[in-house]
């Protein structure tokens, strides 16, 4: 579908005009005009407010949400082609009272909006529009998950690891969650509320489930073990560890059976678990990795809190993947599927 054709990220969210950044080619004059795809109500004087206060920024006048204590231990990146590139990073951004996820963005970076201020249209002079015939635009993510409105009325947490990343969306509008901002959501939870964590193994006893467990603890995050629970839970952070036929029942792990256009990852898995399909940004296949290979990605379904997956090929493959579970093997990648110990490919995999 082409990027005239193909519908946009606006009808994809509740919020209407400030939900997500879009290129002046693929937006409608007014984007008011076109109904959300999905169920909830319009918020036009939400939207107006929003857009009154990026200008009153804009004058000076009353930037962030108020005279708050500025919150502590914020990171910002920003980075292009899905984390490859990163263009720049911040554990230390500059930060005034109670903030936006915009006005961060615009304390310290060069942004420029369209459609009354709404829209993240180019940042240190990045632009979104066409690039080699596809679609690219600025998303951005709060501790590894898509935020559900406008960069504008998002507030900032402590703690929070905010990434702005522009890439091509031909594939799909939507990655609803990435592994990159890891130890988050696990350290600091969402909208600035820690949920509970839960390691769901095929193998309750194997050692991919006790390393990604004792991963998590040794970060301070309190994770419980179980067996594998199918189901969407919407205050609860699951990380689903084992083979692929044991995970396949969850509704998480199907929406990566059907490919990045319903989970946002861009890698396949036979039914049987022994090959891993690892695919590019047109969603072409790059590689076919069979024995020794594993997959670290994070998804979201419609009802429930982010998942995170974590299934290898065979033995060797789940120790490869269980091994990858930390900042140096994750950080800014979006998913990884492992090569073999050590072998991180980061998805989806760059052209040649």
């Amino acid at each position: 579908m082409s990027a005239e054709t193909r519908p946009t990220s606006a009808e994809t969210r509740p919020t209407s005009a400030e939900t997500r950044p879009t290129s002046a080619e693929t937006r409608p004059t007014s984007a008011e005009t076109r109904p959300p795809r999905r169920a909830g109500p319009r918020a036009p004087i939400a939207t107006l407010l929003a857009v009154g206060l990026l200008i009153g920024c804009g004058l000076g006048v009353g930037c962030g949400l108020g005279a708050g204590q500025a919150p502590a231990g914020v990171r910002l990146t920003v980075s292009s082609e899905f984390g490859a590139t990163v263009l720049a990073q911040s554990s230390a951004p500059r930060l005034s009272g109670s903030e936006t996820v915009m006005r961060l963005l615009m304390r310290n970076a060069r942004v420029g909006t369209r459609f009354g201020g709404g829209f993240v249209q180019s940042i240190d002079g990045r632009s979104g529009g066409q690039s080699h015939g596809q679609p690219i635009d600025w998303f951005y993510y709060v501790n590894g998950i898509e935020a559900p409105k406008g960069a504008a009325d998002t507030a900032v947490h402590a703690g929070d690891s905010i990434l702005w990343d522009l890439h091509d969306w031909s594939q799909t509008e939507d990655v609803p969650a990435v592994v990159g901002s890891f130890p988050e959501p696990f350290l600091h939870g969402v909208e600035g509320r820690r949920l509970p964590v839960r390691v769901e193994c095929a193998e309750v006893q194997g050692s991919p489930c006790r390393t990604v467990a004792a991963r998590l603890r040794a970060l301070g995050v309190p994770a419980a073990i179980s067996t594998v629970v199918p189901g969407a839970e919407p205050d609860t952070l699951r990380v689903l560890v084992g083979r692929w036929p044991a995970l396949i029942s969850d509704p998480a792990a199907q929406s990566i059976e059907r490919g990045p256009g319903a989970s946002g990852v861009y890698a396949r898995i036979s039914a049987a678990g022994g090959t891993l399909t690892v695919l590019d940004a047109d969603g072409r296949t790059a590689r076919t990795l069979t024995a020794g290979a594993g997959l670290i990605a994070a998804t979201q379904v419609s009802g429930g809190g982010p998942v995170w997956i974590v299934t290898g090929t065979d033995a060797a493959g789940m120790e490869a993947a269980a091994g990858a579970f930390d900042q140096s093997a994750l950080r800014n990648r979006f998913a990884v599927a492992l090569a073999g110990p050590g072998a991180v490919v980061a998805l989806p995999e760059a052209g040649q």
